[in-house]
């Protein structure tokens, strides 16, 4: 994004200008064919089931989060700042960058919040079920050899992420850390490829830190500045959000900051792609069960699938595709053995022995899920399929609603949540902090509507 550009906006938001105001979308802002919209603006796109059942995810089938809207980068005058504790400052232009030694890698890419709409209660944040995850081919230079061009001293302690991206309003600015430790591993990159191609926009052209088995929000996108730091950033993006309890704790708990920590390895996990849920199949007919698995700390070791609810388990054959930090593909072949319902299972275990649980501990912001994956068929013609439930009527906003909450965003964030009236005044609290403009007189019915509509699974 150029200075004028990026000045022009911040602008807007210091006036206040984002509360109802609307812009055109880009081209890619854009829902992309297919995926499931979570968020049109800011764009936050899930990958269907069938995205599961090939090992590089296309970038047109790829997950999208975004916490701000997209920014338009110009290359030609795009540079990016190493500063900090370093001897040598460093500002490199993309093509400097593309004349360092170039490395490429096959790794995740998952959301903290992937599987966040399965917790109960409910919580606030984009409503993922499965797909907020892909397997990528991604290139571009060692983190560590730029860390060593620019001469880290030896007082640094973490590296600073920070993109083009522009806050909404007062939000704050969406800025990652690293530890030291991380940063120098030989696999963290700055990737200006993705499959092959230039990284798009909405995957965070021109460059984007690629973090080999840490969640997504350590792989900050649209990179303009790197900082060595000699001490803890205090953001909001690292002292308050993703973070995660220390210890277990009670669903619905409020949980004190001193007993969170920074999200850091996703863990490990696995989706059954086919046959999907409420699929019909023949009595003796033999069904492959496929799907995908992945880790993070440690590599896959096996993905074990269950025919019978979970009380026996075979071993399924993994594909041939491998890289320390992708997905495995697996499959597994079953032949049902007479009609009825049967509950399909999948789990994986990780080379440190780490395995997926039946039973999710609960946290504050529904980070971490990977239960165990099940997937309900039905065998034999026993009775037909029950018809679609009808849909869910949208809502009519009030006019105070709309101005508090459908400015910066499309209504369909509020739509996917399910929480309480108390949820709900948290949020309230949190976006009237970040520039949202709600009238003291008018909280009681603000609130009184979004609990009313938006309080339980639909």
């Amino acid at each position: 994004m150029n200075a004028s550009r990026r000045q022009f906006f911040k602008a807007l938001s210091a006036a206040g200008f984002w509360s109802g105001a609307k812009f055109p979308l880009d081209a890619a802002d854009r829902p992309k064919k297919d995926m499931i919209v979570r968020s049109a603006r800011p764009l936050d796109l899930e990958m269907p089931l069938d995205g599961f059942s090939t090992w590089i995810t296309p970038v047109e089938r790829f997950f999208v989060r975004s916490h701000m809207y997209i920014p338009k980068v110009d290359a030609a005058t795009w540079r990016l700042k190493i500063e900090g504790e370093v001897e040598t400052p460093l500002s490199l232009s993309l093509d400097d960058l593309k004349k360092l030694p170039r490395t490429e890698l096959v790794s995740v890419l998952e959301c903290a919040g992937n599987g966040r709409s399965f917790y109960e209660p409910g919580l606030i944040g984009m409503q993922w079920t499965h797909g907020a995850v892909g397997n990528g081919r991604w290139a571009g230079v060692r983190l560590a050899d730029l860390l060593t061009k620019a001469g880290m001293k030896a007082s640094a302690r973490e590296i600073l992420f920070n993109g083009a991206d522009v806050p909404i309003g007062t939000m704050p600015d969406f800025v990652r850390t690293v530890p030291v430790g991380k940063s120098l591993d030989p696999n963290t990159l700055l990737a200006y490829e993705m499959n092959g191609e230039p990284l798009s926009e909405a995957h965070g052209f021109p460059l984007r830190a690629v973090v080999p088995g840490w969640a997504g929000d350590s792989w900050v996108k649209w990179l303009t500045n790197i900082e060595v730091r000699d001490k803890e950033f205090d953001g909001f993006f690292m002292k308050t959000a993703y973070r995660y309890p220390v210890r277990p704790v009670a669903p619905g708990a409020v949980v004190d900051p001193a007993d969170l920590a920074p999200l850091e390895a996703i863990r490990p996990k696995s989706v059954i792609a086919s046959p999907l849920a409420g699929a019909r199949v023949g009595q003796g007919v033999p069904v492959t069960i496929r799907g995908a698995a992945w880790a993070g700390a440690a590599p896959v070791a096996r993905v074990e699938v269950s025919t019978d609810s979970g009380r026996t388990w075979q071993n399924a054959r993994l594909g041939s595709e491998r890289a320390r930090y992708g997905w495995r593909l697996f499959e597994h072949n079953w032949t049902p053995p007479g009609p009825g319902s049967y509950v399909l299972m999948s789990r994986t275990t990780d080379g440190s022995g780490a395995t997926q649980p039946f039973a999710q501990d609960w946290n504050p912001s529904g980070y971490q899920w990977n239960v165990v994956h099940q997937v309900r068929v039905e065998v034999g013609s026993a009775t037909a399929a029950p018809p679609p439930a009808p849909g869910t009527a949208k809502p009519e906003y009030p006019e105070k609603v709309k101005a508090a909450c459908i400015g910066c965003h499309e209504a369909d964030i509020i739509e996917g949540q399910r929480l309480t009236r108390a949820q709900w005044d948290r949020e309230v609290t949190k976006m009237t902090g970040w520039g949202a403009k709600v009238a003291p007189a008018d909280r009681d019915e603000l609130l009184e509507f979004l609990a009313r509509q938006f309080s339980t699974r639909r």
